[in-house]
């Protein structure tokens, strides 16, 4: 037994996948007015709130469950996290603040009625990742990972007008972004372990987000034979690629740092599996 509610909506990525027929990843709750006080009323067993998004996370039925009010958003800095405003906000204001149309439905828990002001069913019937405005990049230039992303996951493509508006941003980057940010969308990216992402990471440009100074690589390495499928295939992948613009952990600068010491020394016992992989590639695509 689901939670419903008549202003209560499954939202996002759970409606589109419902429609693509796969398994979702998350179920996304949206409540079409103020989420917290709507949880209070139903005497939901709730585990935590952040009245600054309007936010909250419930016990039901064994399990936890985030429930979102409807808000809108603006970004007062560019490539930044946006503000939160005028949460329990209408329905179809709270969808226009999304990425892309596939993303921005909604289904009601009661009556299963979906909710599609923005064309996302047509998209999806036309395997296509259409942003919602021209200024969305500006905005959040991870939604450029996003769109390689979710086109290797559904065998989509960008419709003409967001693959303009992408190869506009691309010529004029504004390096003032969340790298932490960008970080979490590459990660997502790499590690679907696709020689794709790579190639078109690398044809359309959208390497040039890691930093301003950031070049191909010299080598063209390829990665169609890496059978390996621990945490840190994505930084396997960009290893080619000047990363000081990202938050790296230390055990991912150890495994950068041992990646360029076997160009001249021998691996021991502690030098990381993943160092190995990349001098392997690299010995592969110099020779």
């Amino acid at each position: 037994m689901s939670l419903k509610d008549e202003n209560l909506y499954f939202i996002g990525g759970v409606v589109r996948d419902e429609m693509l027929g796969i398994p979702s990843l998350d179920t996304d709750y949206c409540y079409e007015g103020d989420a917290i006080e709507f949880a209070k009323q139903k005497g939901l067993n709730i585990l935590r709130e952040n009245p600054a998004f309007g936010t909250v996370r419930v016990l039901f039925e064994d399990k936890e469950i985030d429930i979102a009010s409807t808000r809108e958003e603006f970004y007062p800095q560019k490539g930044h996290l946006p503000v939160v405003s005028n949460i329990g906000c209408a329905l179809e204001d709270d969808l226009k603040r999304r990425d892309f149309t596939i993303n921005a439905m909604a289904k009601r828990t009661t009556d299963g009625e979906v909710i599609d002001i923005l064309g996302g069913i047509d998209d999806i019937k036309s395997k296509k990742l259409r942003v919602l405005h021209d200024k969305s990049f500006e905005d959040d230039p991870t939604r450029i990972l996003r769109a390689l992303k979710f086109s290797l996951r559904f065998g989509f493509t960008l419709d003409e007008s967001t693959a303009r508006v992408q190869k506009e941003y691309l010529k004029n980057i504004n390096y003032d972004m969340s790298y932490h940010r960008l970080k979490k969308e590459l990660v997502e990216t790499f590690n679907l372990n696709s020689q794709e992402a790579y190639d078109r990471f690398t044809s359309e440009g959208i390497y040039k987000l890691l930093g301003k100074s950031v070049l191909l690589p010299e080598c063209h390495p390829d990665f169609r034979n890496l059978n390996y499928s621990g945490r840190h295939i994505w930084l396997i992948y960009l290893s080619f690629f000047n990363l000081e613009n990202l938050e790296l952990t230390r055990a991912e600068k150890r495994i950068i740092e041992w990646a360029e010491r076997l160009k001249t020394e021998k691996q021991t016992n502690n030098t990381p599996i993943e160092s190995i992989i990349i001098n392997e590639i690299y010995k592969e695509a110099v020779s």
